[in-house]
């Protein structure tokens, strides 16, 4: 499962995504917001909760920017977010970081680009070897915090 969040900032975005997450058969849980005005942070906690529960396999999280969701999703433990513009650093996030939720800004990024940045994030592979050497730092950081 895929858990998505927006604040007002991403209602549209996060809307063509959902589409077409479910079109390429991804169970998706919408956790808001429908474009009242809301505080990412709220939205990118539970986002982020769901994922580091195990509850969803991976999250997507959309602002104006995706910085400030990207900020907020970080503060969860065991959560490995990353602000991407294009397809090309989207897969790298996860070969190399091993990202679990991917944060974009409608006011940055067009749908086409947003959906094919979300295509090579989705469809990468994590590479492990010295990549995972360098997440079980940051985890034995953050149990130590």
């Amino acid at each position: 499962m895929i858990a998505i969040g927006c604040d007002h900032g991403g209602v549209n975005l996060k809307k063509e995504v959902i589409n077409h997450l479910q079109e390429r058969g991804f169970e998706v849980k919408d956790f808001g917001c429908n474009g009242e005005k809301c505080d990412y942070p709220d939205i990118a906690f539970a986002v982020a909760e769901s994922v580091a529960s195990g509850e969803s396999d991976k999250g997507v999280l959309i602002c104006g920017t995706g910085i400030g969701m990207s900020i907020a999703a970080n503060k969860v433990r065991g959560i490995r977010a990353a602000v991407v513009t294009e397809p090309t650093s989207a897969g790298l996030t996860k070969e190399h970081n091993n990202t679990n939720i991917l944060c974009m800004g409608e006011r940055i990024i067009g749908t086409v680009l947003a959906i094919e940045t979300l295509d090579s994030w989705l469809y990468s592979e994590f590479m492990g070897g010295r990549h995972q050497q360098r997440i079980d730092k940051i985890a034995e950081y953050e149990e130590k915090h």
